[in-house]
């Protein structure tokens, strides 16, 4: 496939309401989107750092910077016929900025699938119509907020759901969703690594609340004391900041680490690793969930694919579009009975509208290929 152009874009996309995790709170969804063309059809990819370094070292300014200067330039300089199988291979020079690499991946396999006719749930091996989705509350002000908005997405559909907690801001506030939720409902709780090994035994609490699992409460590179608080607790150590690659999902799952593992495309690098980090995961009896980033309907419908591999065993963030966003980049997604449709047209299998992508662009940037 001969890549023409590619074309980034920073767009800015009001969210609903704020969300608030224990690294910070967004009212904003500032995303870069990278656009192929070639002969036969153009593709989009997005990327899903933020605008700070706060969830990783990736964010906006770095991912843009080493797109349009290193990762774009190579990708042409890779050869006239570019397999999108081939990116990660062409990008692999240039160390780290995951995120970065797999927006310019994606983009390159949804021009490849909608030339070929094949949509990336097919690509991928994934099967079925429907997803079901969890939903993510973030941190509120007060419990009474929170129970507010867990109760309005339980009637909505939800069928599961997801408390980020902080020291501070974690036993008191799951306690009170689970008695409004009942024993029965799934829960879970993510700490994005705000806590420590010293918290390892105020952590063990949560096992009296049933929970489906808890997720990343130490720092990423703490695998060892991850192990430490697995060992400590009945309820399963899900990982995520932890997990770049189908080899550090294998090391953690081998040291016992976790029991649980959450795959987000843009962290391990793309959607041909992240099918890996499933098939790693599979092979040892370890379900796996779809993460979610704030995407925009690119990054959502990619995800919605993914979530279709017979290993993805619990319901991941694929929230519908209007759990975030008034205006997306593509049609919306809707929960009906309490899923979300899988796109099954070529490629991403939606379509980009063009305009709103104009409209909300803050940043634009395009290389072409020397004829």
């Amino acid at each position: 496939m001969r890549i023409e152009r590619v074309e980034l874009l920073l767009v800015e996309l009001p969210l609903v309401r704020a969300f608030r995790t224990s690294f910070g709170t967004e009212t904003t969804r500032a995303a870069i989107l990278v656009h192929v063309e070639t002969p036969e059809a153009e593709g989009w990819g997005e990327c899903v750092a933020s605008r700070e370094p706060l969830y990783s070292s990736e964010f906006n300014d770095a991912a843009w910077s080493v797109l349009s200067e290193f990762l774009v330039p190579a990708l042409l300089a890779a050869g006239p016929d570019v397999a999108a199988e081939d990116v990660a291979e062409a990008l692999a020079p240039f160390k780290g900025h995951r995120m970065a690499k797999a927006a310019l991946e994606l983009a390159v396999l949804d021009a490849k699938l909608r030339s070929t006719g094949q949509s990336l749930q097919e690509y991928l091996g994934g099967s079925g119509d429907r997803v079901t989705p969890g939903v993510s509350v973030g941190i509120t002000d007060t419990i009474d907020e929170l129970l507010a908005i867990v109760a309005a997405h339980r009637d909505e559909g939800y069928r599961r759901v997801k408390l980020k907690i902080e020291p501070g801001f974690d036993l008191e506030p799951v306690r009170r969703v689970r008695s409004l939720l009942g024993p029965d409902f799934p829960l879970q709780v993510d700490a994005n690594t705000a806590y420590s090994r010293a918290d390892i035994d105020h952590l063990a609490q949560l096992d009296e609340l049933g929970l489906l699992l808890v997720e990343q409460p130490l720092a990423e590179e703490d695998l060892l004391g991850h192990a430490e608080l697995a060992r400590r607790m009945s309820t399963p150590v899900c990982l995520d900041e932890s997990i770049v690659s189908a080899r550090t999902a294998e090391d953690a799952i081998e040291i016992g680490a976790c029991s649980v593992v959450n795959i987000k495309a843009g962290r391990v690098g793309g959607y041909l690793e992240a099918r890996r980090v499933h098939d790693v995961c599979r092979a040892r009896n370890v379900p796996v969930w779809c993460g979610g980033m704030l995407e925009t309907g690119i990054g959502r419908a990619a995800n919605l694919a993914l979530a279709t591999l017979p290993g993805f065993l619990l319901p991941g963030d694929i929230s519908a579009t209007d759990r975030y966003y008034r205006e997306d980049v593509t049609a919306p997604f809707a929960l009906e009975a309490g899923s979300i449709a899988v796109p099954h047209r070529p490629g991403l299998g939606v379509e980009v509208d063009r305009k709103v992508v104009d409209r909300l662009a803050v940043r634009r940037a395009e290389t072409s290929r020397a004829s």
